[in-house]
């Protein structure tokens, strides 16, 4: 076994691969960029080295940095992660020139698998089933339209480099071939730099099935299959193991397949044969189809661990050191069922865009396995992937397992940014989905049903209104006025609606709220309050935006009263109490010129002092309160001559 090696890479696989080095003794060098000099994996590690700027392509993507940082730290080995440079032949080769090793496969073994077309017809060699298509050298743009022909509609135009869904287009009919091809050509040119294409059949019930393989350069296992059919946009959101409706004589001539298909290449290490499957009538041992191999760790690695006990990155540590295989076929079972919803920094609603920030509060249940690389307190930069975490969850079967990963879910925490959390949560309340039905098109098909927004109910309120006076905490109770209750008013913002509450105050363990004209008592049992004998959802505050932990978190903007203190009824005239407290003085004068920004009255609420400006020029008409009144939120205080009268 290795004694360090170095991560190329960061977020969440860097913290797995470090948890795993340190179970098994290995020390562990981090690289960072800027904008990671704080990162999770930074801290994790045992040592870390700076390599460049924040963009990949001035660190991350610097294999000659990387190499130097790691012959520079006495590291014996690099591993890749996934993603960046884990599957680049040309940076595999350099590491083995430095005398490092490279944990993965050999630089053959990705440039083999690297160029679908080329795959393909590697696969079809060694007998593993292949999609009816044409992936040919000659790119000529009528022949590409006669073998779509031949294959027939409708058909799919891939990249032959591609991947994440870059440079693919779904072609109903000759007629929107040639504009389609120009499409995908012209995206796969900027994104992977060759412009070459093949032509597929559409599979029109598609599912995605992996199978999780792992070799030693001459012999290979396969560690069953993974369904990642749940996708928006070619790129996975729930992925689970083992397939739903899969059949043991399915899953022999796929685990097979993948087998065959690893050993022809002489693979050594974790990866993936993924297959594209016709659901259509079931699954088939006739109807799955190869598509791509990842010669690297996915992403989704964690369900199979999950059904078989296996650490995967143990694995690879193992066997890049010289080890044999650590098992065979026959020594490998399926134990129950796991899920993994990737949690992302992105806004549903606006098409899954992407989202940055700083998460101000971050916590998962301890019935999941979170696999993450930030915290609260961390950024999410517009430089990577906007992954917060991957929520793991196993259970005895299928609907175990489910209804984990939806409890899971719902008790996860997360403030600061827009999530994609309520639509993973959404999906597990998908019937279809829940019975199994599983294909890559039904995010697409009930896209609407999965982003309803959540319905606001007067605890939210509540909750965040507490928060927001701060009167969620013991030292709440210290706000009483002498012989009556203190009465607070709040106001909420959520998106366009806005909210007002009121409360009273009546003793340290009781409120009563006003929400929408409807009194609602709220008590305090054991520390924990509770409204209608339900305790209320938790909150976390970050200045002026409280998060409800619940419907997967909404989030609600307290409105500062003294933004509305310089004059209410739209005209500036009139000075009132933006809460309620004690007039502490009255600065103002019957006839007195003032200016817009003086200071006309002071009003102590909540413990502190908050002085009340003129919102305008104007002239002091009225003088409607004393010092050492107490006053109610909406109280009049001061009014200034109208305009008009001035």
């Amino acid at each position: 076994m290795f004694k360090t090696i170095l991560i190329a890479n960061r977020g969440e696989i860097a913290c797995r691969v470090i948890a795993t080095a340190r179970s098994s003794g290995v020390s562990t060098v981090a690289v960072y960029s800027d904008a990671d000099s704080a990162a999770e994996h930074v801290r994790l590690a045992d040592r870390a080295v700076h390599i460049g700027g924040s963009a990949p392509s001035e660190s991350y993507l610097r294999g000659d940095r990387i190499i130097e940082a790691a012959l520079a730290t006495g590291a014996e080995a690099i591993h890749p992660g996934y993603g960046f440079l884990s599957e680049n032949p040309g940076f595999v080769e350099a590491v083995e020139a430095a005398g490092l090793v490279f944990i993965g496969p050999s630089a053959d073994a990705i440039r083999a698998m690297g160029l679908k077309d080329a795959a393909k017809a590697l696969m079809a060699a060694a007998g593993v089933p292949v999609v009816p298509g044409y992936h040919g050298a000659d790119q000529d743009d009528d022949l590409l339209a006669r073998e779509a022909a031949v294959i027939g509609y409708p058909v799919l135009i891939k990249a032959v480099a591609g991947g994440g869904g870059k440079g693919m287009r779904l072609v109903e009919g000759p007629g929107d071939f040639a504009r389609a091809l120009a499409s995908a050509r012209s995206e796969a040119k900027t994104a992977f730099g060759n412009a070459d294409v093949l032509v597929e059949k559409f599979v029109t019930a598609p599912r995605h099935i992996e199978v999780q393989v792992f070799g030693d350069g001459s012999r290979a296992v396969h560690l069953f299959e993974r369904d990642c059919s749940l996708q928006r946009r070619h790129q996975k959101v729930i992925e689970e193991a083992p397939a739903p409706g899969m059949t043991a004589e399915m899953r022999e001539a796929m685990g097979a397949a993948a087998v065959r298909a690893a050993e022809a290449i002489g693979y050594s290490g974790a990866g993936t044969v993924e297959f594209i499957v016709d659901g259509s009538e079931g699954l088939r041992p006739d109807r799955f189809w190869f598509m791509e191999m990842n010669t690297r760790l996915q992403v989704e690695h964690p369900v199979t661990e999950a059904i078989t006990g296996v650490d995967l990155v143990e694995w690879q540590l193992r066997v890049a050191s010289g080890d044999p295989l650590p098992a065979v076929q026959e020594e490998l079972s399926i134990s129950g069922h796991a899920f993994e919803a990737r949690l992302y920094a992105e806004d549903v609603p606006a098409g899954f865009l992407p989202a940055t920030g700083t998460l101000t509060h971050l916590a998962f249940p301890s019935r999941v396995r979170a696999d993450s690389g930030v915290r609260s307190g961390s950024t999410i930069s517009p430089f990577y992937d906007p992954m917060i975490a991957k929520i793991v969850v196993h259970g005895s079967d299928r609907t175990a397992a489910l209804s984990s990963l939806a409890r899971g879910l719902a008790e996860t925490e997360v403030a600061g940014l827009v999530t994609n959390l309520a639509f993973l949560e959404a999906l597990t309340r998908h019937e279809g989905f829940a019975r199994g039905e599983v294909d890559t098109g039904l995010i697409a098909r009930d896209i609407v049903m999965l982003t309803q927004p959540p319905e606001v109910r007067p605890e939210h309120l509540i909750a965040a209104g507490m928060a927001a006076l701060g009167l969620d905490t013991p030292a709440a109770d210290a706000g009483f006025a002498l012989w009556q209750p203190l009465r607070h008013s709040v106001s909420l913002r959520q998106d366009d609606a806005v909210f007002t509450l009121g409360v009273r105050v009546t003793d340290a363990d009781n409120q009563i709220w006003t929400v929408d004209d409807q009194e609602i008592r709220v008590l305090r049992r054991h520390e924990v309050w509770r409204c209608n004998d339900r305790p209320l959802p938790g909150t976390a505050q970050s200045g002026r935006t409280v998060t409800v932990f619940d419907a997967c978190g909404l989030a609600f903007e307290h409105i500062d009263p003294l933004d509305q203190a310089g004059g209410t009824a739209g005209d500036g005239n009139l000075i009132e109490a933006p809460m309620p407290g004690l007039v502490r003085s009255i600065d103002a004068e019957i006839g007195r010129d003032v200016k817009a920004g003086d200071r006309l009255a002071v009003l102590e609420a909540m413990k502190m002092e908050h002085a009340l400006l003129a919102a305008r020029d104007g002239v002091v008409a009225e003088i409607l309160a004393k010092a050492g009144d107490q006053v109610e939120a909406g109280a009049a205080l001061i009014r200034l001559e109208a305009e008009d009268d001035a």
